[in-house]
């Protein structure tokens, strides 16, 4: 069973601080949605206040067309998988699933089919007779959501969940949390600060920043099309280089001590240059044949990565870039050359970090 989040205008204080500002986000049924955002700005805070764990200051949220901020946690229809398992060390697999079932009164068969069924679903069937003291990280985290489907929720939260996972394993969870997601047709709510997971998990994300969200958006378009200066920041890596702007028109912006360059940005009808700037992703600038002219780029620092290259380092006197090469680059650091731009893939922003270019506007 899945069902719609609606959260309509929710604010949350700690006194005289604020830490959740008018909130207003709705998840569709079957959603996987991801809040990213920097650390202290409120996706956690959001992501406790639908379990009930914090109380709504104002607003509302509905799941299901239900009103549920003023019932209590068990009686929300979610189930939430923290960061740490908080597994019982002295019960078996089984009974750390079936335990909260077992509170509720359920029946002894209900509650076996259900164990039976989430770790079939899980694959840790082979574990339920294991305490966790006998299981990996891995297979600990697992049992942790399956503690949570067995409960049949309308919508799963998930906070930080692969946060105490080793890099390897982290990858290996996040692809069998994409699995999960398609197999159970479920709502999804999950919060991290690690884009990688945001990225390959979520059917939209929700950038949050400074009590605000940022933008909401499919992992491509937050990518390709940031709507800020803030998210096109955040989101990527390398992170995207900002370059300052002298002037601009709509084929072309003039790059503050440096020259002009080609670009593409329609509906600049009365844009003012001061304190814009102009951001380029790593695979949107590139080295120049050695009879081509651009503009002139300082190499400090040169990152192999196999399939490509990142170059660090200053263009001209005025900023850093970060340029990407191909695999085979022969760049050396110290190595000066020219370096040239997709005029389709550039993106302002004015002095208050708004986009203005026809990529994030």
């Amino acid at each position: 069973m899945s069902a719609a989040i609606e959260i309509q205008s929710v604010t949350k204080r700690y006194g005289a601080l604020t830490v959740l500002d008018d909130i207003s986000l709705t998840i569709t049924p079957g959603e996987f949605v991801v809040f990213l955002g920097p650390s202290g700005c409120g996706k956690s805070t959001l992501l406790r206040m639908i379990a009930g764990l914090e109380a709504v200051d104002a607003g509302e949220i509905h799941l299901g067309g239900r009103r549920i901020d003023t019932l209590a946690p068990g009686q929300r229809g979610v189930a939430m998988v923290f960061q740490s398992y908080a597994l019982y060390p002295h019960m078996t697999v089984a009974k750390n699933m079936a335990f909260g079932l077992e509170n509720i009164g359920l029946e002894a068969a209900e509650i076996t089919r259900r164990v039976t069924e989430a770790a079939r679903v899980l694959e840790i069937d082979h574990l339920l007779d294991r305490k966790p003291a006998k299981l990996s990280g891995g297979q600990r985290q697992r049992v942790a959501i399956g503690r949570a489907i067995v409960k049949e929720p309308m919508a799963f939260l998930f906070d930080e969940p692969l946060s105490n996972l080793d890099a390897a394993l982290r990858g290996r969870t996040r692809l069998e949390l994409a699995q999960l997601h398609q197999r159970l047709g479920a709502t999804m709510i999950f919060v991290t600060h690690d884009q990688v997971e945001a990225m390959t998990l979520a059917d939209r994300i929700v950038i949050m920043n400074g009590r605000k969200i940022e933008q909401i958006g499919t992992p491509m378009d937050i990518y390709h099309r940031p709507k800020t200066r803030f998210v096109a920041e955040f989101v990527g890596s390398p992170a995207m280089s900002m370059l300052p702007v002298a002037a601009v028109t709509a084929e072309s912006v003039e790059i503050a001590g440096l020259g002009r360059i080609a670009a593409q940005l329609p509906g600049l009808s009365g844009f003012d240059a001061a304190g814009a700037v102009l951001g380029v992703r790593a695979e949107d600038a590139h080295v120049l044949p050695a009879d081509q002219s651009g503009l002139p780029f300082t190499i400090s620092v040169v990152e192999r990565l196999g399939d490509r290259t990142l170059l660090y380092g200053r263009l001209g006197t005025v900023c850093d870039l970060v340029v990407e090469d191909t695999g085979r680059s022969t760049a050396v650091a110290g190595q000066t050359v020219s370096v040239g731009f997709n005029p389709a893939a550039l993106h302002l922003f004015d002095a208050a970090g708004r986009a203005c270019d026809g990529l994030g506007g």
